[in-house]
């Protein structure tokens, strides 16, 4: 079908298989819906149903047996890495479980680094001001196994905004902290998202984070079984840094 014209994000009937022996087993099956820019998403869903591969395949890391993906209307699903890399430094941010930051950088130095890839001269600067922003200015000289893990999840938040993103994408960013670092970590990215107007598609099994979101798509065997939209009251929910 035509690409939404309001969309930023869109997935047309995604199909992913994997082959198992001599058989295709289907992690997605049949996957549709459109994101609207600035929109908060939440992808629920039980291990093993699919929603980290959906998160991979609309954001370029992976591709889909069958159907599309379109980034503002334009159809990249068959793009070559080399198309797909730049796209995924300058248009998408991304928060991982295992924070994925390089062991040999400092905290500003692994914010920076998606700037200076993009030949940024002001990047430097700009990590220093997003670092500032989430409390840790005193911190940007340390390396990531000198850092809290919550303090690691903040250095790769600032380095998935540091671009200025129209997406960001979020794989379970609170998997491996505890509660209350996680509840800080959902706040900032809320903030945040509010702040910059970005879209924010994070993925999660926790029902206490999905509670923020303004809409929650429920996956179940690979197929979306629930799309629901809530009124999210920002004066209810504001979010702080601590």
């Amino acid at each position: 079908m035509p690409p939404d014209s309001f969309a930023v994000l869109e997935a047309d009937h995604i199909t992913k298989a994997y082959p198992i022996g001599d058989r295709q087993i289907a992690v997605l099956d049949d996957v549709s819906f459109a994101v609207a820019p600035g929109e908060f998403v939440v992808i629920m869903g039980s291990s093993g149903s699919g929603k980290s591969t959906l998160l991979s395949v609309l954001s370029g890391l992976d591709q889909p047996s069958q159907g599309r993906i379109y980034i503002d209307g334009v159809d990249v699903t068959d793009w070559s890495e080399d198309r797909l890399a730049p796209i995924r430094n300058s248009t998408f941010g991304f928060v991982f479980q295992s924070f994925h930051l390089v062991p040999s950088l400092s905290a500003l130095e692994n914010v920076a680094f998606p700037a200076e890839l993009r030949g940024d001269k002001d990047g430097r600067q700009r990590a220093r001001t997003l670092l500032a922003r989430v409390g840790l200015g005193a911190r940007m000289a340390n390396f990531p196994h000198q850092l809290s893990g919550g303090e690691k999840q903040r250095v790769a938040i600032c380095r998935a905004l540091i671009n200025d993103p129209k997406i960001i994408f979020a794989d379970e960013p609170t998997g491996n902290l505890d509660s209350k670092n996680g509840a800080g970590i959902i706040d900032l990215l809320i903030q945040l998202h509010r702040e910059r107007q970005t879209t924010l598609v994070l993925v999660t099994h926790a029902p206490d984070v999905a509670e923020h979101a303004e809409r929650i798509i429920t996956l179940a065997d690979g197929r979306v079984v629930a799309d629901e939209w809530k009124v999210i009251h920002a004066d209810s929910q504001r979010a702080t840094v601590n």
